[in-house]
């Protein structure tokens, strides 16, 4: 589809399985909402090498393990964006907000306290499901 916005989404989880997010800046779509990082697929990048290159870029990490997770294809009125949801299983460095953005850990079910871009909504889901499903097992 022309017109779409690619995007490449790390979702980081700490030893609990705590996710990072991030605060979008007030001055861009979706502005002030939380988000998972990541940004724009570049026109000769794989999703992976710009998975990497926004993660060092925002957070100052170098992605060493990822897979692939989920797309999502969500129409906001102004654009359409898909989203290519890629979970980070190791990664090197310290954490940190490189472009001065908040950053928060929470847990999948504290995800709901958080104002996200309505394309967000299935990763959501899916976090809450598996950790519901950890749970379960772990009882």
């Amino acid at each position: 589809m022309s017109g779409t916005v690619h995007v490449a989404v790390g979702i980081v989880a700490d030893a609990s399985g705590a996710i990072l997010i991030a605060r979008r800046p007030d001055h861009v779509h979706q502005g002030g909402r939380w988000e998972f990082p990541g940004g724009k697929v570049e026109a000769a990048e794989t999703v992976a090498t710009a998975l990497q290159r926004e993660l060092h870029e925002e957070l100052g990490i170098t992605v060493q393990a990822a897979e692939p997770w989920l797309q999502v294809r969500h129409a906001y009125p102004d654009k359409t964006v898909l989203l290519d949801v890629w979970r980070v299983t190791a990664w090197r460095g310290e954490l940190h907000g490189r472009e001065g953005q908040p950053l928060r850990w929470a847990s999948p079910a504290e995800l709901a306290n958080f104002a996200f871009p309505a394309a967000d909504a299935p990763i959501i889901a899916r976090l809450r499901r598996e950790c519901a499903q950890i749970a379960q097992q772990a009882s």
